[in-house]
């Protein structure tokens, strides 16, 4: 048994290449990876992360999918060609793996969710370009 203590990881801020506006990750959780025979290689990474309003996520994939829970304020995630959905405190989304998408605040709320991916021979993320203001400001005629 491990346990993480609340606040001693260190928060960091969102770096400027895969995110608009201010960010804060706060990091969870991240488990080995596990090579014996019966277990295929996994690492599970989980972060808390705060958008303040605007401030969103790049588009980007992951290659065996993420999981959110919003656990506060009010957001929008959008997949590729799909419509900018909005997401709210208890909202779980999924995105499939290798779907292109991206998450964050509403233009006025701040809003935090847990962000939950496995990494795939070490990698959890392929961040894409961002999400221009035109695109993220259809959110709000939505």
């Amino acid at each position: 048994m491990e346990i993480k203590r609340s606040g001693s990881q260190a928060s960091t801020k969102g770096p400027a290449d895969w995110f608009t506006g201010s960010v804060r990750i706060d990091p969870l959780f991240e488990t080995p990876e596990l090579t014996t025979a019966s277990l295929r290689p996994a690492g599970v990474r989980g972060a808390s992360v705060t958008f303040e309003p605007g401030a969103r996520t790049a588009w980007h994939t992951h290659p065996l999918g993420q999981t959110l829970i919003v656990t506060s304020g009010f957001g929008w995630a959008q997949k590729w060609g799909g419509a900018i959905e909005e997401i709210r405190p208890g909202d779980v989304v999924w995105f499939a793996p290798n779907e292109k998408h991206w998450h964050g605040a509403s233009p006025t709320t701040a809003m935090t969710h847990i962000a939950i991916q496995e990494a795939l021979d070490g990698k959890a993320v392929e961040w894409m370009e961002k999400v221009s203001d035109e695109e993220y400001k259809r959110g709000a005629k939505g």
